[in-house]
């Protein structure tokens, strides 16, 4: 039976940074599209009137593209409500009671602190607006195993297994979708795309930023929680799951709690910390800090597909490029029958995914040159570019969250699962490796590499 679609959005947070950097453009292109037809209640600490709400709704309109669409964002505006009150006092959830009138399912999103969660589920379980109700939560869901079990304990004794939304926006991003995609709706993919003929997969996530006045959040989560153990492990499962039963989004979630429980638990060894020099310097940031900012590891996955092959994962701010990429490299030829079909130097055949700035998926095969020779080249053949007008991850997934599609969001074994991967280095690690801004990072993340090649720094001037 299809789900009924949420009749309300209540919006913990209205006040902070995500919601103005992130939620209300999603909401506004959601207008455009005719997807807003529900009222929408802000909550927050401060005490501002609606007035100024509407003012900090329209800069952030402003700020992320422009208004280009006068009815709906007056169509938006008019949805608003604001509730000033502490998580903390039930007289706030009273309110939130009143102001949603006769609305029934509400959607409940957390734009907050993590600390807050579990303060404002159980208040919405004590004022009965939990029935019939969805919560979406930001990441980070936990802050290690321990955490994430007792926030999932807490999420189910209100709200029912489908009705919790783990929020990862980096799932909503159209060239995340399309890795799914492109694996399980080629054929010619299958056959190579396991042990025997994969060496290795790298995944490599950089931001050319610093921790950008984020000092305080950082010195609490740092790279490895912030973004291994999320967006880059849920690439990694795209990537090695198992073909679903179906497109049923359950089937799906299934098979990449599969990827995470398989996935070896990390050792000390597997993992090199680095730390962007002036970091210490950064507002709200420890002097004598031991938080990372760049992490690599090295990841095996414990299945029949995957026995063997090193996954590498790496993350980091202030490094050389913006950009998201996974390459896929294959074993050479089990013959070398021309002298270059191994090269001694350079990646052998690969598949790669560039998923940011752009999107493309690219195949490199080696080709002939011309003359008598049996040399060539290796030259990349693009399979898909970035398309215009494609929905904003926020806003894709506020609109699935509201029509109660799950496909796009986390599973509670997969978190726990996720989480147990990292848990042993959480606190059991080497100290961070100083490295220099616009670097790629500590020269220690070579060596963890090495034997396989070493990284594929990805070149955001190449066309794409």
């Amino acid at each position: 039976m299809a789900a009924s679609h949420s009749d309300a959005l209540v919006l913990f947070g209205v006040t902070g940074d995500l919601a103005h950097k992130m939620i209300f453009p999603a909401l506004y292109a959601m207008a455009k599209r005719g997807n807003l037809k529900v009222p929408v209640i802000g909550v927050a600490f401060p005490k501002w009137s609606l007035a100024r709400l509407r003012k900090r709704v329209t800069d952030s309109i402003k700020r992320s593209g422009g208004i280009d669409n006068k009815r709906a964002f007056h169509h938006l505006l008019s949805q608003f409500q604001y509730i000033s009150g502490d998580y903390k006092d039930p007289e706030t959830f009273t309110a939130i009671k009143k102001a949603l009138g006769n609305a029934r399912r509400p959607a409940h999103y957390l734009a907050i602190p993590p600390s807050l969660f579990e303060t404002v589920i159980k208040g919405l379980g004590a004022a009965n607006l939990a029935e019939h109700a969805r919560v979406i939560v930001e990441k980070p869901f936990g802050r290690d195993l321990a955490s994430a079990r007792e926030l999932n304990r807490v999420a189910q004794t209100v709200f029912p297994q489908d009705s919790i939304f783990r929020i990862d926006h980096f799932l909503g991003k159209e060239a995340i979708m399309n890795i799914l995609y492109f694996r399980f709706a080629n054929s010619f993919l299958e056959p190579i795309w396991n042990r025997n003929y994969v060496a290795s997969v790298q995944v490599t996530l950089s931001e050319e930023i610093g921790v950008d006045g984020r000092g305080a959040f950082y010195e609490t989560a740092g790279c490895l929680r912030d973004v291994v153990e999320n967006h880059l492990f849920q690439m990694v499962a795209l990537l090695a799951m198992e073909p679903p039963a179906d497109r049923d989004f359950g089937a799906v979630h299934s098979e990449k709690a599969k990827v995470f429980e398989a996935m070896r638990p990390l050792k000390s060894d597997d993992l090199v910390r680095g730390q962007y020099a002036g970091y210490r310097k950064e507002p709200d940031v420890a002097k004598n800090s031991d938080v990372e900012t760049y992490c690599a590891l090295r990841l095996f996955i414990d299945s029949w597909r995957w026995a063997g092959v090193p996954w590498y994962l790496r993350s980091g701010k202030y490094l050389a490029e913006t950009a998201t990429e996974v390459l896929v490299e294959l074993k050479p030829p089990p013959q070398k029958l021309f002298a270059d079909s191994s090269p001694a130097t350079g990646k052998a055949n690969h598949l790669r995914f560039r998923l940011s700035p752009g999107s493309a998926v690219a195949l490199a095969a080696r080709v002939k040159r011309a003359g008598k020779e049996f040399v060539g080249d290796q030259r990349e053949l693009y399979l898909f570019e970035e398309q215009p007008g494609e929905e904003a991850p926020y806003e894709r997934l506020l609109t699935d969250a509201m029509a109660g599609d799950g496909a796009l969001f986390t599973r509670e074994d997969a978190v726990e699962a996720a989480w147990a991967v990292v848990d042993p280095v959480l606190r059991n690690h080497h100290r961070v490796r100083p490295y220099k801004r616009h670097s790629w990072g500590p020269k220690a993340a070579d060596a963890l590499i090495a034997s396989d090649g070493g990284w594929h720094n990805p070149n955001v001037r190449e066309p794409s």
